[in-house]
């Protein structure tokens, strides 16, 4: 979501999920697409996936504006709320993992607190990083969300200028001082990447996205989708690769333009997703992806990772041998997809336990 491997979110679905009719299938749609971006890039590490639909820029956007909307209540009230729903399935998550990583002779210090309350990213060992190096988006949402009733404020005194300045520290980042390698830098980076879009997600909420010329959006769009493409091809070699989630500059550009029309597209053109009700089972499925969007993108490294000796196992069965394709990386995909149900299926009412829900298997 740096060399973290990003690809996400919002993966992170916190808002707890309205009732049927409040819902916006527009929106829940580009989450579910977001998920399911992230995993096949996890599963391929595909460099141009970020280009065609940069996941976590939407998720960021989308979660700016229901943390705008959120805010009519009192502050303290929605930060308590998000809390308890974000940390519950964390905790449920990394019992699994860091016990794991404690009976493969891992020790932690103090830094353990971060896998109470992640607001530094949690430590972990080398054995289990891919697991945990996911963390960073948890990270990343959770000082947003507290930032979010400052940000609000300060947004709208001067709506506009606000929201374009908003890239000024991404590229203060680039050309004037590098933050240092360590938790506290890698935490200012990623805020300073993703906060053009969660100020997005506020003006799309506020109306000033719908107020703005289409002229102008478009010019101011298409221009840092241009310097971000620019960017990443530019430096290609310094990189090793134009995939963005290792180019943040890159990536906060290409993010704010391709958001920038997805959320204008919607809040000046009325573009609706309504219809999919029609389609039952692909409603079903958008409705699935949002309701346990924390857990699958939680347990999803996890599930990729078991794919790979189950399939090994699968080589000792002549059957499987000869008709399966165990060599491609579609079939780990389609076994990880397969786990992640799995995990859903076992795990996803952790999310109706933190949203004050009663558990179920499926919503």
């Amino acid at each position: 979501m740096g060399a973290h491997s990003r690809g996400a979110v919002r993966t992170v679905r916190t808002d707890g999920g309205a009732a049927p009719a409040a819902r916006d299938r527009y929106f829940d749609t580009l989450r579910a697409l977001a998920l399911v971006r992230v995993v096949a890039y996890h599963a391929f590490g595909w460099a141009w996936a970020g280009l065609v639909f940069p996941s976590m820029g939407v998720m960021f956007g989308l979660a700016g504006t229901l943390m705008a909307r959120s805010l009519q209540r009192p502050a303290g009230a929605v930060l308590r709320s998000r809390l308890r729903r974000l940390l519950p399935p964390f905790w449920c998550w990394g019992l699994f993992v860091v016990g794991a990583m404690l009976v493969r002779g891992w020790m932690p210090g103090w830094q353990v607190v971060y896998w109470v309350v992640p607001l530094g990213d949690p430590p972990g060992s080398a054995w289990g990083e891919q697991a945990w190096e996911i963390l960073w988006y948890l990270r990343t949402y959770l000082w947003f969300v507290l930032l979010s009733p400052v940000l609000l404020r300060l947004f709208r005194l001067a709506p506009v200028p606000v929201l374009l300045l908003s890239l000024a520290p991404i590229v203060a980042f680039q050309f004037l001082w590098q933050p240092p390698e360590n938790r506290f830098g890698a935490g200012l980076l990623d805020l300073a990447t993703y906060l053009f879009c969660w100020i997005l997600g506020f003006a799309h909420h506020d109306g000033v996205l719908a107020r703005l010329r289409p002229a102008a959006v478009v010019a101011l769009s298409l221009g840092a989708l241009a310097c971000g493409a620019w960017y990443a091809f530019a430096h290609r070699a310094e990189f090793g690769t134009y995939d963005l989630d290792d180019i943040p500059f890159a990536q906060a550009f290409w993010s704010a333009g391709f958001v920038t029309l997805l959320m204008y597209s919607k809040a000046r053109l009325g573009v609706d997703f309504s219809g999919l009700v029609r389609l039952r089972r692909l409603d079903r499925i958008v409705t699935v992806f949002n309701a346990r969007a924390v857990t699958v993108y939680l347990w999803h490294e996890l599930a990729l990772v078991l794919a790979v000796p189950l399939i090994d196992r699968f080589w000792e069965v002549p059957a499987f041998e000869a008709h399966l394709p165990l060599e491609s990386q579609w079939f780990l995909l389609a076994v990880g997809w397969v786990l992640i149900a799995v995990f859903v299926s076992l795990f996803g009412w952790v999310e109706d336990v933190a949203a004050r829900k009663r558990p179920r298997l499926l919503p």
